[in-house]
């Protein structure tokens, strides 16, 4: 197994540091052009590529336009748009409600707080601070998604399982002035080298400080399953 740093929080740097030299682009791949059509992208993304959510809202956000378009759609209509997005009947139902919130108590404009994010219907904490942070420069946790929380978990920086443990773990060891690049980071490398199944640890920039570099280590630490 790789030797991790001997505090978490000089791991974390250490991790910033070599990423940032293997992805200097690092960056948001969801496309959008304006604040709902983030909102509704993020949305999209729950258990989906990004991948899948960029070409299904090409369409999507040449057909609809503004809040006042997915309130008023069908329930159906809106799903069969999203058909080829995972759990597209719940996605659609979500974003009607949402927009409906956001025109009857927003004035028509995506909210710029963590409460009010949350409050729409299909939006969680994770959501809310892609949102925050891209769509309102505002900056106040780290978005722990599925390749945050497998690559924290893999390189020691938490024990936590769930995103908003997590989330509180990594805000206390990743410099503050990080905590959004840190998630595009970790993102580019979980697709690039560290996946879910079968990581390639021989060329790896972090292997070295991994624990759960799998050449050495018998355990995955992201599962804690063995390899």
């Amino acid at each position: 197994m790789g030797t991790p740093l001997e505090s978490r929080g000089e791991q974390a740097e250490e991790v910033i540091t070599r990423l940032e030299e293997a992805y200097p682009d690092s960056t948001i791949s969801l496309r959008y052009s304006n604040r709902l059509e983030l909102l509704i992208a993020v949305m999209l993304s729950a258990q989906c590529t990004d991948e899948r959510v960029n070409k299904e809202t090409k369409h999507l956000f040449e057909k609809y336009d503004g809040p006042e378009a997915y309130a008023a759609v069908s329930q159906e209509e809106l799903a069969e748009d999203l058909n080829s997005i995972t759990y597209y009947n719940n996605k659609a139902k979500y974003i009607r409600s949402a927009c409906t919130t956001i025109i009857e108590e927003h004035d028509g404009e995506v909210p710029d707080t963590m409460d009010e994010l949350t409050e729409l219907s299909g939006v969680g904490r994770k959501t809310a601070n892609v949102v925050l942070q891209h769509a309102h420069d505002v900056v106040e946790g780290i978005v722990v998604d599925t390749h945050v929380q497998r690559l924290s978990r893999r390189l020691g920086l938490t024990n936590e399982e769930y995103p908003e443990p997590i989330e509180q773990d990594l805000m206390g060891i990743v410099p503050e002035g990080y905590w959004q690049q840190f998630t595009h980071l970790c993102i580019d490398h979980g697709r690039a080298t560290c996946t879910a199944r079968n990581p390639d640890c021989a060329d790896c920039v972090l292997a070295d400080i991994c624990p759960s570099a799998k050449d050495d280590s018998e355990i995955d630490l992201a599962s804690g399953e063995p390899w």
